[in-house]
């Protein structure tokens, strides 16, 4: 065989897979992309273009621009972590963050936790790193709890894996669950009983309606247990541009810095360039965006109750309706909804087993949009 055994038994992405089939389709109202919908705000922008007319074009250092660094440091305090610039690095896209954090800590056979429903890179990159990906339903209202995680570790064991790490994602993609002080500290409890890595994704921290945005590093000794991933993609809408950055305690930092330096040298400049504007300039723009995104949601979650179960997102810019009443799998409700009313969503089950029976809707699009898709599912599901 050609190919890598582990490569040739991952399933292709989900969503990739789904939205294959509305490329070129300009007819279609699309509610599946989760990408802000703003443009890069100006001021963000006019940086990176002064900066390629200085012909600033290199590269950097492998750990990133160290002013960004500086500023990344400076800006997490408003979590509660408090770190040097040393423990920052810059990353292409978070995406690389997770990928880079699993290959540092994983050796073969070691087990990682992973709640579902969830993104959909995890579990694909803890089985190429040769991991062992052991998802855990979470309860209803999408929370990870002590007893479940401890239970699932103790069965790992019996079965002589060692969960060595703990992936936690909120604000959450898919549901846009957040977490409290209270949940990040049973999940610390766990991570200090089996000693066990926490990678924090906190991707969507500044779009947190529901509370304050609290990072599990900044509970009382978790900063050395912990790793927190973040970029700009969401809250600045930055996306094309992949930047992010991985905080992390010296040992596994550097882990990760061995890999990043051969596969990916560092983030490109003039985006790292964008970020420091971001972070020193852009507080106003990431407001305004954020309170177009809470307007949506509210009108979203409202409309959508007519006939749908749904609960309110506490951040980020998905709902996760509950469509199992309607008799439909989840991956049935999403094509026929597409190619009866022409809305896209994405089905739950791109986020592991525990999403069946839900769809995934980002309100990451112009309110005029969302009414008529709105209008739309809500005229579907009442004709089923």
């Amino acid at each position: 065989m050609r190919v890598s055994e582990r490569v040739a038994s991952l399933k292709p992405s989900g969503i990739r897979k789904f939205f294959e089939l509305i490329i070129g389709r300009e007819d279609i109202i699309s509610l599946g992309v989760g990408e802000p919908d703003f443009p890069v705000p100006w001021r963000i922008r006019e940086e990176m273009i002064y900066s390629l007319e200085k012909g600033i074009t290199s590269y950097t250092s492998n750990y990133g621009i160290y002013e960004l660094r500086e500023c990344i440091a400076k800006y997490y305090a408003k979590f509660g972590v408090k770190c040097s610039p040393e423990n920052v690095m810059i990353t292409t896209g978070v995406s690389e963050a997770v990928d880079i954090a699993l290959r540092a800590i994983l050796n073969p056979g070691e087990g990682v936790l992973i709640p579902e429903p969830c993104y959909v890179s995890y579990m694909p990159l803890t089985v190429v790193t040769g991991g062992v990906a052991i998802s855990y339903p979470t309860t209803p209202d999408f929370i990870p709890t002590y007893e479940e995680m401890i239970s699932l570790a103790n069965k790992a064991e019996e079965n002589d894996i060692r969960i060595k790490a703990v992936i936690v994602n909120y604000p959450n993609n898919p549901t846009g669950v957040s977490y409290t002080k209270s949940v990040l500290e049973e999940i610390a409890d766990f991570a200090v009983e089996k000693d066990a890595i926490i990678i924090s994704d906190e991707i969507y921290a500044e779009l947190s309606y529901s509370f304050k945005h609290e990072s599990v590093a900044s509970l009382n000794g978790m900063f050395d247990r912990t790793v927190v991933l973040n970029g700009f993609s969401k809250a600045y809408s930055m996306t094309g541009f992949r930047v992010g950055y991985a905080i992390a305690p010296e040992d596994i930092f550097d882990a990760m810095l061995k890999i990043h330096q051969y596969c990916m040298l560092c983030a490109p400049v003039t985006s790292q360039i964008g970020a420091m504007e971001a972070l020193k300039n852009g507080q106003n723009d990431l407001e305004e965006m954020k309170a177009e995104y809470l307007r949506r949601r509210n009108f979203f979650v409202k409309r959508i109750k007519k006939v749908l179960e749904v609960r309110k997102p506490d951040g980020a810019f998905y709902a996760f309706p509950l469509i199992a009443e309607t008799g439909l799998s989840s991956e049935e409700f999403a094509k026929k909804l597409l190619f009866e009313r022409k809305v896209a969503v994405v089905p739950g089950s791109a986020f592991g087993d525990c999403g069946e029976g839900y769809i995934r809707c980002a309100y990451a699009v112009g309110m005029d949009k969302l009414r008529e898709a709105v209008d739309r599912i809500v005229e579907f599901v009442e004709s089923l």
